[in-house]
């Protein structure tokens, strides 16, 4: 017989015993959470401030104009006949919002230690929610983009788009893979190391050099480093081919880097993720005892 104190429970909280686990279910039941998430970081992203969700816009309109001075004007570094506003500005859009979902995941367990030490809910709610909330401030930098694309197609220029613009969609969905990854790692490791995440914002100010954003890739046929082609040697940077795959699609610049690359940065980015969720699975367990 059943006692009346008895209860019947519709979520019973267990211990993860695979390393590689992630329940898809439980995340999609916390999505009305994720949801708050996403519009608490829209929300206070510029919160108190003059010009709000504008910074969004005159960001890469400032970070553009220095590199016109600097790449274009004193370096002298071409843009293969593309209008040094549209080929900046199309690099700044895709590599801004891989570093701003990149450095925001890589302080997940360091921002929302007190909400995990109070709270049960699936942790990598937390990462996931980086990756939507800057899709908002991508979508309104993508939109300047179009907007002076449509100037300089009225003006005239030789940019034009192909039918490997198709695959942006993709792109995005990589770029943000490879962000969720690399940011989920990091997080994990700062939780016990925090000098890493001094040395990681370091690294990833110098990863936008390593990746064709104010030149193009072209300009490094030839140079020799170590006994070994630059050219070759930065298509293993992973950002590498989804930047010069959106460059070719949208502005017609360059080459298309081939298939088998942007293969490699899907299986990179793949492999990438299953590692960041076995290391995040990992500390998980017992990251409050080392924040």
């Amino acid at each position: 017989m059943k006692e009346e104190n008895e209860q019947d429970w519709t979520t019973v909280i267990k211990p993860k015993n695979k390393l590689l686990e992630v329940n898809l279910k439980e995340i999609w039941d916390y999505r009305d959470l994720l949801t708050l998430f996403v519009k608490r970081d829209i929300i206070t992203s510029y919160k108190q401030t003059i010009l709000g969700p504008l910074w969004w816009i005159i960001q890469p309109m400032m970070t553009v104009l220095m590199y016109m001075v600097v790449f274009g004007g004193i370096a002298g570094i071409p843009t293969e006949g593309v209008p040094q506003p549209l080929f900046y500005l199309g690099g700044v859009c895709m590599w801004q919002y891989f570093s701003d979902c990149l450095n925001k995941t890589s302080n997940t367990f360091l921002n929302n230690a007190g909400i995990f030490g109070k709270v049960y809910f699936p942790r990598l709610i937390m990462p996931i929610e980086n990756v939507i909330s800057n899709l908002m401030r991508f979508g309104i930098q993508l939109g300047l983009f179009a907007a002076v694309y449509v100037i300089y197609a009225i003006i005239g220029t030789d940019a034009c788009p192909n039918w490997y613009l198709l695959f942006f969609p993709m792109l995005v969905v990589m770029l943000a893979g490879l962000a969720l990854g690399f940011g989920i790692i990091i997080s994990s490791m700062t939780t016990k190391y925090r000098d890493l995440q001094i040395l990681f914002s370091f690294i990833v100010s110098l990863w936008m050099y390593a990746t064709p954003i104010v030149y193009p890739l072209s300009q490094v046929k030839g140079k020799m480093v170590a006994g070994f082609d630059l050219y070759y040697i930065m298509h293993f940077n992973p950002v590498t081919p989804i930047i010069e795959t959106f460059k070719y699609g949208a502005l017609g610049a360059g080459e298309f880097i081939g298939w088998g690359w942007l293969a490699y940065s899907f299986v990179f980015m793949a492999v990438l993720i299953a590692l960041g969720v076995i290391i995040f699975n990992k500390v998980q367990r017992t990251f409050m005892d080392t924040v």
